[in-house]
């Protein structure tokens, strides 16, 4: 029969409730012993975290007052608005514990705490800041893909994952963990993920080359390898680009960047050469008037003149190349002003009875 006056055993354990009971009794000799140093570290101490909260509060005014601009304002103001309150607290306990003559568990206690706080506090900052740059270098309009959207909230998850666990790590090592195997576990873990998607991540990372360096924008006209076109979108993969044909052309973003681009959409000209080639019979005068006809073509057509000049003699012709350039770098005016000209250049050389050089010569017109 069970004798129901028996103790009902503790589910704390007896060793527990022993250092308990002494931390207790510890913290209660040291108050009485020194009420007045733990008066004034308290008074301090609410001083400091009411500072920290007035600082923590100019860090909120400083978003707002760069809200919806994402310069470095709104960024130093975010970050220092992810001022927890717990590491706040921790803080201003950390700086007067020292001062009030605490024992040695209440201390130790207090530094560890502060130490996990101030672990994820910076995690928390850093990510602000590393998010409020990637924000600033991409607030813009001519990025408006939605795979480009995914590129950076994956960079974001990354970012956070990275912080987070170097603060866990910190916050281990300080509990008396040995981290080591742990470290060497993530390393290996990392280089495992990495080696399977390389090809992912290396894409991924080429986004973000074209996101902080910007060689080309959606909407500009690029030239690469033997490719041409119009940049429709940049993804977490593969940029579109809508070729002069019509087609669209996909193109791995690691693969694009390996490739010299040419960006014609940034031009602050565009220059335009024309080769041709003018009999052997021309007389020498007649071809050393040749630059001073094409200049006044070239000014008359609002180009502006480069070069134009003799430059070998052909099996057949006298050759002759003229550069000009236009101030508009749009290839459909450069592609009228180079027919104007040319069409002047047939007319303007008829009249001077200099003829261009053809495998069958035709007849020129009698003489007036």
């Amino acid at each position: 029969m069970t004798d129901k006056t028996a103790p009902v055993p503790s589910p704390i354990p007896a060793e527990l409730r022993t250092q308990v009971a002494g931390v207790f009794s510890e913290a209660t000799d040291w108050i009485q012993a020194h009420w007045l140093a733990i008066g004034v570290s308290f008074a301090i101490g609410v001083a400091i975290v009411l500072a920290l909260h007035v600082v923590r509060g100019w860090g909120l005014r400083l978003c707002r007052r760069g809200e919806g601009v994402a310069n470095w304002y709104s960024i130093l103001g975010r970050a220092i608005g992810k001022t927890g309150h717990f590491f706040i607290v921790m803080t201003a306990a950390r700086l007067v514990i020292g001062y009030a003559n605490a024992p040695w568990a209440i201390f130790r206690t207090v530094a560890f705490l502060f130490t996990v706080a101030a672990a994820f506090q910076a995690a928390l900052w850093v990510r602000e800041i590393v998010f409020g740059a990637v924000e600033h270098r991409t607030r813009d309009e001519d990025y408006p893909s939605a795979g480009l959207a995914s590129a950076l909230g994956i960079i974001r998850l990354i970012v956070s994952i990275v912080l987070f666990s170097i603060a866990t790590v910190v916050v281990l090592s300080n509990l008396g963990v040995n981290v080591t195997g742990l470290v060497a576990g993530l390393g290996v873990g990392g280089i495992a993920i990495g080696l399977a998607a390389q090809g992912i991540f290396g894409d991924l990372f080429a986004a973000l080359a074209i996101i902080f360096d910007k060689p080309f924008r959606v909407g500009d006209v690029i030239a690469y390898d033997k490719g041409s076109g119009t940049v429709e979108a940049i993804g977490l993969k593969s940029t579109r680009v809508r070729g002069v044909g019509g087609e669209q052309r996909i193109i791995a973003n690691r693969k694009l960047l390996d490739f010299e681009i040419l960006n014609n959409s940034r031009r602050d000209v565009r220059r335009l050469k024309l080769v041709f080639g003018l009999i052997y019979q021309t007389p020498a005068d007649k071809l050393a008037r040749v630059p001073d006809i094409l200049r006044a073509l070239a000014e008359a057509n609002g180009a502006v003149f480069r070069r134009a000049a003799f430059t070998g003699f052909g099996a057949n012709a006298l050759d002759f190349e003229f550069e000009f350039e236009l101030e508009s770098a749009d290839f459909a005016t450069a592609d009228a002003a180079r027919h104007r000209i040319g069409l002047a250049m047939v007319e303007r050389f008829a009249a001077e009875d200099i003829a261009f050089f053809s495998p069958v010569r035709p007849e020129l017109p009698p003489k007036a």
